[in-house]
């Protein structure tokens, strides 16, 4: 997962691209299936949400789980730090 934050004022701008390697267990057709009919999968990037039902699939992340989840809060914050 690449997740990229830009701050930007009128003077300046930084960006960050955080990037977090994800593993899933093998799945059966059945659990497959259980999950489609959930209906999670429709509406996520990647057809999966780590805060979600597609979270018990996930057996390993290698980076900010934040960042997997949309936002990673600490580089952000980072980023916020270097315009104060």
């Amino acid at each position: 997962v690449m997740t990229a934050v830009s701050v930007v004022s009128s003077e300046q701008q930084h960006s960050v691209v955080v990037t977090t390697d994800v593993w899933f267990k093998p799945l059966t057709h059945e659990e497959i299936e259980q999950y489609w009919q959930s209906g999670e999968p429709c509406d996520k990037a990647g057809s999966y949400g780590i805060q979600g039902l597609g979270g018990r699939f996930v057996t390993r992340i290698e980076g900010s789980y934040h960042a997997v989840v949309g936002l990673p809060l600490f580089e952000t914050d980072q980023l916020i730090q270097e315009f104060l």
